[in-house]
């Protein structure tokens, strides 16, 4: 089954305010025709008041939003031709599967056999054929979502609005289930947009990821941009599991040789000296460095010298926390031999190394 509808969606300069607290502020953002999108951030970040704008369940104070070529400010949510998944699913519990998925087509008046052909073209694809004479109480979790989004695809919406929609499912089946609405996404070739803070959902199901924070977009690129090549410090910190290691820490330079200066200890960083010199001018920075990118050892080596504070094992791996001051710094390793209270020399991969501005605002290098 395939959309005959595809549409581009444009927000621009969208502000929405709940008394005296601004949800989104000043958002600009272009989603293209068939992308799919992801509202990665916190709670109280604001990805789900501007999904819901863009639903025309809110009103934005000011702002324009498109769905193609045509301005929906003042436009109903049927109007807008937008189909929403809810993280509660939203199904009629008197009705079986099929009555909930056929009932968007009731509402259109469509004839009995067009109906009854297109709930089981959708049943088929999303693999629910056999469930269609149940009730929702009389299914799973799984099947439920399933039925939230048949409800959804059978319309031939021209954009799909995810809000949260395997939120309340168990860890095991959300995995299970990201991939089934990435494989539906990919199959139908619709515009969607789908708001998660699960950053392991928003970088399998979507094609970009707008990253948000404090009502504004922090962010917006493909998953490896923002593992790679984060804007700033939030960004750096958010994406990434364990999340990039932020550390304040000042420039300094001793006999020609640069340094990271975090106070108890020092590093030496005379590889990347000329590229932070040209960069910035400030003293005062942020590192970030992800867990993976640094080496650690046991035995005496070049690098700073810290204490192990905490081991978390992960099977094949552990996280090291190790103890820098009023810091921790998280190490990946499969050094698994490594104990709590005992020294181990640290050194980073200098080609991986983060520096943001002391407000941590902006990327250095």
């Amino acid at each position: 089954m395939v959309a005959a509808a595809l549409a581009k969606v444009t927000v621009s300069h969208l502000v929405k305010r709940f008394g005296d607290t601004v949800a989104v502020n000043d958002v600009s953002l272009e989603i293209e025709d068939k992308e799919s999108i992801s509202f990665l951030g916190p709670s109280g970040s604001g990805k789900t008041t501007l999904l819901r704008c863009i639903a025309g369940l809110e009103s934005p104070e000011s702002g324009d939003i498109y769905i193609g070529d045509t301005l929906v400010n003042d436009l109903s949510p049927k109007e807008r031709d937008i189909a929403m998944v809810f993280q509660n699913y939203g199904l009629y519990p008197h009705m079986t599967v099929y009555e909930n998925i056929a009932f968007p087509l009731k509402m259109r008046k469509l004839a009995k056999q067009d109906i009854d052909r297109k709930v089981k073209e959708v049943a088929e694809l999303l693999r629910i054929t056999h469930l269609l004479s149940r009730k929702p109480k009389q299914t799973s979790g799984g099947e439920a979502q399933r039925t939230a989004l048949g409800r959804a695809i059978v319309r031939d919406p021209k954009v799909f609005l995810m809000d949260e929609p395997l939120s309340n499912l168990d860890a095991k089946l959300r995995i299970y289930m990201r991939a089934e609405i990435k494989r539906l996404y990919r199959k139908l070739g619709v515009t969607t947009i789908y708001v998660t803070h699960d950053q392991a959902e928003a970088m399998t199901i979507a094609d970009r990821i707008a990253v948000m924070n404090n009502g504004s977009i922090q962010q917006v690129g493909t998953s490896e941009i923002l593992y790679n090549r984060p804007a700033n410090a939030f960004v750096a910190g958010f994406i990434g599991n364990p999340p990039m290691n932020t550390i304040n820490c000042g420039l300094k330079t001793e006999d020609n040789h640069m340094f990271l200066d975090f106070g108890v200890a020092t590093y030496k960083i005379d590889s990347i000296r000329d590229v932070i010199r040209q960069a910035n001018e400030n003293q005062e920075v942020i590192l970030g460095i992800r867990p993976e990118h640094i080496r650690i050892s046991a035995t005496k080596s070049e690098g700073m010298e810290l204490e192990v504070f905490e081991v978390e094992p992960l099977g094949s791996e552990v996280i090291v926390n190790l103890r820098m001051g009023d810091n921790l710094i998280k190490v990946k390793t499969n050094q698994t031999h490594l104990k709590t209270g005992q020294k181990a020399w640290v050194s980073f991969d200098e080609d991986k190394i983060h520096l943001f501005d002391k407000s941590g605002a902006k990327a250095i290098i």
